[in-house]
């Protein structure tokens, strides 16, 4: 296998034998590109439009932001009490144990929170930083104009700094690619509509996290293809048919990956199965695609600007999701899981479980946890005699 890079002061995680091995393989991928001469550009959140960053000639990467090892990098700069997404996504950079943000050229991010705004303001000391002003309201004519601005203006920094001309074409091959993918990955996240789950969610989220590893646009969608063939045809000749009295689980709230070890495996062991996540982990950014047939740089505003995320006020199209996912995938209860300190989707959990419980007349539990694994007990007790309830 390929090593890394160690020099320049770029240091491995100590956990990086327990990445996935998707994860490791992307790290050598990534060294590749930039080996052949690719610019990279880091991201953290699905606001960001990649469509932009693909007409430029770039490479996207998500960056780390799951590593309880990388926290305690961060809070010599940040505060304790704060989300530990901010803080391990700082603390890999300030300790420089993310190879994906050692290879990128340009990190971008975005004022979805104060606390990741404020970040972003350290990390831009340590590496290129351009940050996308979101606004935090989809409902008003207003913000599109200040988002379609916004992007307007990233693109013409992208053109600048990388010395490139991003044309109207470019644009519309990016969106046909990025629909294509967003089709594929939808349809790979709608195998949890199928009775009973031919995966566990768990494994769901570790293959979609694996194919953001893939940086080759035409062979992901071939392999999305694949998997998702190769999953159904396996349900088919297996399962179909069969019964479960496993509980059929939809998760909601915040980011997961850093916390799939300690709870959503947990939910699973424990008799529950997860088919749909609605967040930015899972389905809820591919449930609509960009609009083909109008100006691509209109159609770019107006699809992120559109994502239900708990940052923008008021938040109607969540619900709205919620209600459609709950139905199509026969949801037997609902988790929200809230990261410490993410206050908008904190605050928000009461109007989501209103609307679950009386709406849908579905249960609901709400879990706030953070990276660590210190409270593994209370959550696997409450898990426990949330899922034996239903």
């Amino acid at each position: 296998m390929q090593t890394l890079p160690q020099n320049n002061g770029f240091k491995l995680p100590a956990a990086f034998e327990e990445f996935t091995e998707a994860r490791r393989e992307g790290f050598i991928k990534m060294k590749n590109l930039k080996e052949s001469g690719k610019k990279v550009v880091g991201v953290f959140c699905t606001y960001t439009p990649l469509e932009i960053i693909y007409a430029a000639g770039l490479i996207p990467v998500s960056l780390c932001s799951s590593s309880n090892e990388a926290i305690k990098h961060s809070e010599a700069d940040l505060p304790k009490n704060l989300c530990p997404l901010i803080k391990a996504s700082y603390g890999v950079a300030v300790s420089d144990t993310c190879p994906y943000f050692y290879f990128a050229d340009l990190i971008v991010g975005e004022t979805t929170c104060d606390g990741k705004k404020k970040m972003y303001e350290l990390m831009g000391k340590i590496k290129d930083t351009y940050v996308l002003h979101l606004p935090q309201n989809y409902t008003e004519g207003s913000s599109f104009t200040l988002w379609l601005n916004e992007l307007n203006k990233f693109k013409n920094a992208l053109e600048k700094k990388f010395n490139v001309t991003i044309t109207d074409e470019d644009l519309r091959a990016a969106i046909r690619k990025g629909n294509e993918e967003r089709i594929n990955l939808k349809n790979f996240f709608e195998l949890g509509k199928l009775i009973p789950a031919p995966l566990t969610g768990a494994d769901m989220s570790a293959i979609y996290e694996g194919f953001g590893f893939s940086f080759d646009r035409e062979k992901k969608n071939s392999d999305l293809k694949a998997k998702t063939q190769e999953i159904y045809e396996r349900w088919e000749k297996e399962l179909k048919g069969t019964k479960s009295k496993r509980q059929r689980i939809l998760i909601t709230g915040c980011p997961v990956l850093g916390v799939r070890e300690k709870i959503l495996k947990t939910i699973e062991k424990s008799g529950g199965d997860i088919v749909v996540y609605e967040n930015c982990s899972g389905v809820r950014e591919k449930m609509e695609l960009i609009d083909e047939s109008i100006e691509p740089m209109e159609a770019i505003a107006e699809k992120y600007l559109n994502i239900s995320c708990s940052v923008m006020t008021p938040n109607p199209k969540r619900f709205e999701d919620l209600n459609t996912l709950i139905d199509e995938y026969k949801i037997d209860g609902v988790i929200e899981i809230v990261l410490q300190a993410c206050h908008t989707f904190a605050i928000e959990s009461t109007s989501v479980n209103k609307f679950v419980t009386e709406k849908k007349g579905k249960p609901y539990m709400y879990i706030e946890s953070d990276y660590s694994m210190n409270d593994i007990g209370q959550v696997s007790t409450r898990v426990e005699a949330f899922l034996e309830m239903l």
